[in-house]
């Protein structure tokens, strides 16, 4: 019962919201930002998640976020805290209902069966930051159970930051950034528990959908990182998957930064 009270407005808030959005993005209007981190606070609202914030969005543009992946949670979670635009792998455009939102969060899609790709994608990045936008990039490639963080691959990052330096403008800002799902229904999260949140490996998305809105209650912590000054593509993405790893342990552990 719990989960259906939750879908319905969902469902009528994301009806009201899809024309508002299009027609945003259609005149370019300043909405096109804001109304995505509104849309986003309320499904967070209504499905009830709570997220705690340690440090902050860097003030620096052009901004390029590298993040942990652990759930779908993680979307609304960084979509609610401030204008910015995904990077996702093209599957995502095709799915039903999720793909069309994922478009009109002004997402960047690619291709990872096509290297010929890396460069398009790249270029795209390098427009939106240099139009003012942050970049979240889930640098994984995919998502993980939670509790730990995977290898960072360097190939969007070192392309990004290549095409940001052939064009006019200042070389992005890396920041690192820790996804940490630290508690559900009142109750710590431990190592054992925090895999019933993540969304990863084969797992089917509907019924995974369907018992966090069941169960809700759900506290999620974001540990922004200080900016790295990494050079090289390798170098970038080593340097963050080292500061995301250590973030991400002192949240789980509760620790301070």
């Amino acid at each position: 019962m719990r989960a259906w009270l939750v879908i319905v407005p969902v469902v009528l808030v994301t009806l009201i919201g899809i024309p508002l959005q299009w027609l945003s993005l259609a005149l370019r209007l300043p909405t096109r930002r804001t109304l995505p981190v509104l849309y986003h606070r309320i499904v967070l609202a209504l499905v009830g998640v709570r997220v705690r914030v340690v440090g902050a969005p860097a003030a620096a543009r052009p901004l390029l976020i590298l993040a942990n992946h652990a759930s779908w949670l993680d979307i609304p979670v960084l979509g609610g805290r401030l204008p910015l635009c995904f990077v996702a792998k093209s599957e995502v455009a095709r799915w039903p209902g999720i793909g069309l939102l994922a478009k009109l969060q002004r997402t960047i899609f690619v291709d990872r069966t096509s290297r010929a790709a890396t460069g398009r994608v790249a270029g795209e990045m390098a427009a939106r930051m240099n139009d003012g936008d942050p970049v979240v990039l889930f640098a994984e490639g995919t998502s993980s159970d939670g509790n730990r963080v995977l290898p960072f691959r360097s190939a969007l990052v070192g392309a990004a930051r290549q095409s940001l330096g052939e064009a006019e403008g200042p070389a992005a800002t890396i920041q690192p950034l820790a996804i940490a799902y630290v508690g559900l229904a009142g109750l710590p999260l431990g190592r054992a528990g925090r895999p019933r949140l993540a969304w990863y490996g084969d797992m089917d998305l509907a019924p995974h959908l369907m018992e966090v809105l069941r169960r809700g209650g759900v506290e999620v912590e974001l540990r922004f990182g200080a900016t790295l000054a990494a050079g090289g593509r390798k170098a970038a993405a080593q340097e963050a998957e080292r500061a995301v790893r250590t973030l991400l342990t002192q949240a789980l552990t509760g620790r301070p930064g």
